[in-house]
């Protein structure tokens, strides 16, 4: 494996995290509370909870670093390759996610209105990010 797609993907587990857990405590889960209030702890924040979370975390990053890796690697590295390899992680991901979250009335379309951009924020960049790495790779796959 090169050292510069493992450098883009501890650089997207970093980014990821931090842009879940803003979205999740500023809009996901106030939103969730309110609109599944008849639910006892919806949203709750616990140690399994936090620890299933960590192990979906991983699906993102590593669907957005290895495909935008591999896409970029056979396409090229330019800015609408990168940008569209974000873009269809983030809709085999968070778009299917939420939409069949509102489907099944479990989330408000206020909060699948706000979710869906931020989402796709998070793959454009760390797709962004796995263009920076891959333009920096000498092509040595043996690392």
């Amino acid at each position: 494996m090169s050292r510069f797609l493992l450098i883009a993907i501890i650089a997207n587990v970093v980014w990821i995290n931090a842009a879940t857990v803003f979205r999740y405590f500023l809009f996901v889960r106030p939103m969730l509370r309110e609109a599944q209030s008849s639910l006892p702890d919806v949203a709750a924040m616990s140690l399994p909870v936090f620890l299933g979370w960590g192990g979906w975390i991983l699906i993102p990053v590593l669907s957005v670093s290895l495909l935008s890796w591999f896409v970029m690697r056979q396409l090229g590295a330019g800015l609408v390759i990168a940008l569209m390899s974000g873009t269809a992680v983030w809709a085999m991901i968070h778009a299917s996610l939420w939409t069949a979250m509102h489907l099944m009335q479990l989330a408000p379309v206020a909060l699948v209105t706000i979710v869906l951009p931020l989402t796709w924020i998070e793959m454009a960049v760390a797709s962004l990010i796995v263009r920076w790495a891959l333009a920096r790779d000498d092509g040595d796959w043996a690392g």
